[in-house]
């Protein structure tokens, strides 16, 4: 008898464990690793954002820069909770924290979106967009 005791005790505290878990993760959210994987040089650092789609290319929920080693540069975005998402980043090469364009318009810096886009104009998120769930994420960007 007590060890059916001993064995519904435990089976109903692991239970217990793995939702307090999952509540911990929608509470807190998810890391992102997001990386550049062909930076041209290892001058300045890359500048990377995370958006939602009403606050695409205006105003970022996180946004964090990261040095470059051998041409890859990587940060982490914290406690990201599910939904959909998009990351833009881009070469800093004078560390100016602002991205340099030509007199026609042309980026004078490396740039590029999470799903790796072929772009022709500004990023839109509908080409840009991933979906955050439970499990940690990483994303490689290509320039």
């Amino acid at each position: 008898m007590q060890q059916i005791i001993i064995i519904i005790t435990l089976l109903f505290s692991s239970v217990v464990l793995a939702q307090t878990q999952e509540d911990t993760t929608k509470l807190n959210g998810t890391t992102l690793t997001v990386e550049v994987t062909n930076a041209l040089s290892d001058k300045g650092v890359i500048s990377f954002a995370l958006f939602n789609k009403e606050g695409f290319r205006s105003k970022a929920l996180q946004a964090m820069s990261s040095k470059i080693d051998n041409g890859i540069a990587s940060v982490q975005f914290e406690s990201v909770p599910e939904g959909e998402y998009a990351v833009i980043c881009f070469h800093d090469e004078n560390e100016n924290n602002k991205m340099d364009f030509y007199e026609n318009g042309m980026p004078k810096e490396s740039y590029g979106t999470s799903n790796n886009p072929f772009l022709m104009g500004p990023p839109q998120f509908e080409n840009s967009k991933f979906m955050v769930l439970k499990e940690e994420l990483k994303l490689e960007i290509k320039f």
